[in-house]
């Protein structure tokens, strides 16, 4: 063959070579190009809040990977916002409040009133103030997959010992988490363990446990649970100090049969075994990417996460970083999308407008309006989330939420500060004052969900869009606005010459304001 034929065979032969390589890595490619603004927007909001700015600036030029790389570095194993003053009260328990008279019982009531609300308050701060919005949210996804809620658990210190625990393990060990739960006091009273002594196991901690956190439904028999129920008989909350106790004399350290396996199981040993079960990491991982990926996993790529998740020994960062870096995260295709919870709503307003939480006791109670009451999951199994976030009822308290904050009026409101105490006062009445009590307090309560967040639209439109509230838009800003609100288009954008306000509002109150 001559040299020139020779050299364009050659040149020929490698260029389809090349071809064939940018073929085969054209996906990986396009993965790997910057997020941009909107799909930056996009991850962000999935995997924490709506972002502000100065948030979406700093992702936006980076890949996905890259992007999730950073979030996973910066996780808060600790609460920032100053705890609640009661945190380390005493405990008192129901025969102690028995002795009290009417009027004490009546005070104290009152207090654990307060207490409760003032601990939604406190998480919410937290929310709004961390530097890793990351760590909230698995927090918040832990608080719903271990459910434990305050009216049966009734002392908010033993909720508020439960948040922190939940945020050191949040993107830990899932076995070291898992471990931990089964000895929370929290968690004890709330499935009726503390009680369950040998001869009289309790079932209940047994059931949730390889139902709800771990094994799923249908892969374990009503013989297991009773059985595993046996070996966690002991485990106990200590009355003066409302901490674990493993009470020796109640453990039944007999011989137990559990998922095929004989052996004198004890609680910890169960949850070992719970471990090595596949189904345990094909579990959380389907619920994890139900939380942030799309509405329903894909099996095969779910699959192979959960072996990896589980192959790691369950580090949670495992499973997390493989879910964010999932095309569906950052596709900006509204039939992958996800439903904002009620607290994604209102924190990640608060983040993306650089506003504030003006009665955080207000914004707790506007979640409950919503359908979530932090501490106060409906039931074992939680909120069930999805699409069955919004109804009719729960659709309307939250554009109500959005309209009021950001009114026209939102920048004008009173600076005193609706609290606790002030809204509580009449929390538990004496017969005589029924009436006038709860029309008082429904008053203060309303006060406080109106004025729970304080925005400056002012100041938010011109960081945003350069925009002012009162200067009608020209062509091509409502766009501007809409692409810095968040990821997914609007059904409808304000037309041209809206004023700024009302272009702000029309986008807030559209429907894929509440998707992500």
């Amino acid at each position: 063959m001559p040299a020139d034929a020779q050299t364009r065979h050659w040149r020929g032969a490698l260029v389809c070579l090349l071809m064939a390589v940018c073929a085969i890595l054209a996906p990986t490619v396009v993965r790997a190009q910057p997020l941009g603004e909107a799909r930056a927007s996009q991850l962000l909001t999935r995997a924490g809040f709506a972002p502000s700015a100065s948030e979406l600036a700093a992702f936006a030029d980076l890949t996905q990977a890259q992007a999730v790389d950073r979030l996973l570095g910066s996780i808060n194993r600790q609460a920032r916002a100053p705890a609640p003053a009661w945190i380390d009260a005493p405990i008192v328990l129901p025969r102690d409040v028995q002795r009290m008279t009417e009027a004490e019982q009546r005070a104290y009531r009152q207090t654990l009133v307060r207490h409760s609300l003032e601990l939604r308050a406190w998480w919410l701060r937290e929310m709004v103030g961390t530097s890793s919005p990351l760590s909230e949210r698995m927090t918040l996804f832990w608080h719903n997959h271990f459910v434990s809620a305050q009216p049966k658990v009734r002392w908010p210190q033993l909720l508020y010992r439960q948040n922190l625990l939940l945020r050191e393990h949040a993107v830990g060990s899932f076995a070291s988490l898992l471990h931990a739960v089964v000895r929370d006091p929290a968690m004890l009273v709330y499935l009726d363990a503390a009680t369950s002594r040998r001869g009289q196991p309790n079932e209940n901690l047994a059931r949730e446990l390889m139902e709800l956190f771990t094994l799923g439904q249908g892969q374990y028999s009503e013989a297991d649970v009773r059985e595993a129920a046996r070996a966690f008989t002991g485990h106990s909350v200590d009355p003066a100090s409302g901490r674990f106790v493993f009470r020796t004399g109640l453990h039944d350290s007999a011989a137990k049969t559990i998922l095929g396996r004989r052996a004198p199981f004890d609680g910890t040993a169960v949850i070992d075994l719970l471990l090595a079960q596949p189904a345990t990491a094909e579990f959380v991982v389907a619920k994890l990417w139900r939380e942030f990926v799309s509405p329903q996993p894909d099996p095969q790529r779910a699959g192979q996460i959960a072996q990896r998740f589980r192959d790691s020994g369950y580090a949670i960062q495992v499973a997390l970083r493989a879910l964010l870096n999932q095309p569906e995260v950052v596709a900006l295709d509204v039939d992958q999308a996800l439903v904002k919870s009620p607290v994604e709503l209102v924190i990640g307003l608060v983040r993306q407008s650089g506003g504030e939480l003006a009665v955080p006791v207000g914004a707790a109670l506007a979640t409950a309006e919503m359908g979530q009451n932090l501490f106060g999951a409906p039931n074992v199994r939680g909120w069930p989330g999805g699409e069955a976030w919004i109804n009719t009822q729960s659709l309307l308290a939250r554009k109500q939420f959005v309209e009021r904050a950001v009114s026209a009026r939102a920048t004008a409101l009173p600076t005193a500060r609706l609290d606790g105490d002030e809204m509580l006062a009449s929390a538990a009445p004496a017969e005589d004052e029924i009436d006038g009590a709860m029309r008082r307090r429904a008053q203060l309560a309303q006060a406080a969900v109106s004025n729970a967040v304080r925005i400056d639209t002012k100041t938010w439109l011109a960081a945003s869009a350069g925009l002012q509230p009162e200067r009608p838009t020209e062509p091509g800003e409502s766009a501007r606005l809409a692409a810095h609100l968040g990821g997914l288009p609007p059904m409808s954008l304000p037309p041209t010459g809206s004023l700024g306000l009302d272009a702000l509002r029309s986008l807030l109150l559209d429907p894929t304001y509440q998707l992500k």
